[in-house]
């Protein structure tokens, strides 16, 4: 049962207001708006990057549940209009959601003398630091796919279908679908290199591997970068872990992408 929310707000004027009317009404509701970590719903309200930091502050936690109220731009992540925020609240305290649980990919940097771990809901992108151009040979499962050559490889989730998987020709997944898409980025295709132009679509537990042929390597995580010197191997899987978003009655894939992207 849902009882105790944390609020997690953008920091901006919009934002800041809607999250005190927010707030006020849970309370009024019979809800507990506590700052601590002893809740159950986590609300992200801003943007898309509002509600990716909100379960990343999180840890991934799939025992509480996420809902994003929109005061960004796009807001694909964000379900709930400010508008309908009292048709939220009346749906939450009568229970009338269901509940869909997201894949969370896990990557793995092996290093020459150490390994590092990262959690995404959307995507890797994995370049070359600076703008050299990108070698790498691409795995699935140990079996070669191919040596790529062009300006990157995204591996991206079916949550992160909708982002920067879409404007590099991905093509788009409903979000509770656990899969990962290898989606290139400006790939080479010449006499000399030959590079997967179309995107591919990996079940959950498959492995990606990526071993680039260049010195030094930018991993962007979720829109984090980070680089990285002698790269042996970067993985990519969706495994056991996820997390539970609420869905509550307006909410339609199809009627999403209509608005958001047409």
């Amino acid at each position: 049962m849902i009882k105790s929310i944390k609020l997690f707000v953008n920091n901006n004027l919009e934002s800041i207001e809607k999250a005190a009317i927010v707030k006020n009404k849970l309370n009024e509701n019979g809800f507990r708006v506590v700052d601590d970590d002893q809740f159950s719903l986590a609300i992200a309200i801003g943007g898309d990057g509002s509600f990716l930091r909100a379960v990343n502050q999180n840890n991934y936690n799939s025992n509480i549940y996420y809902v994003g109220i929109n005061t960004g731009h796009l807001g694909f992540l964000q379900d709930i209009n400010p508008n309908d925020i009292d048709k939220f609240i009346e749906e939450l305290k009568e229970k009338r959601y269901t509940v869909d649980k997201i894949g969370i990919q896990e990557t793995k940097v092996n290093l020459q003398d150490k390994q590092l771990n990262y959690y995404s809901l959307n995507e890797i992108l994995i370049r070359a630091a600076g703008v050299d151009l990108f070698r790498a040979n691409v795995y699935i499962d140990d079996e070669y796919l191919e040596s790529f050559s062009g300006d990157g490889i995204m591996i991206a989730t079916s949550t992160g279908s909708t982002a920067h998987n879409l404007g590099f020709g991905g093509a788009i997944v409903y979000p509770n679908f656990a899969t990962l898409q290898i989606t290139s980025m400006a790939p080479i295709n010449s006499r000399r290199s030959r590079s997967m132009i179309n995107s591919i679509i990996v079940p959950d537990k498959k492995v990606i591997k990526v071993t680039p042929d260049i010195d030094d390597v930018l991993l962007t995580v979720d829109g984090i970068n980070e680089e990285f010197s002698n790269v042996n191997s970067i993985e990519s899987t969706i495994n056991n872990k996820k997390i539970k978003c609420l869905r509550f009655s307006h909410y339609s894939f199809p009627k999403k992408i209509n608005e958001k992207l047409l």
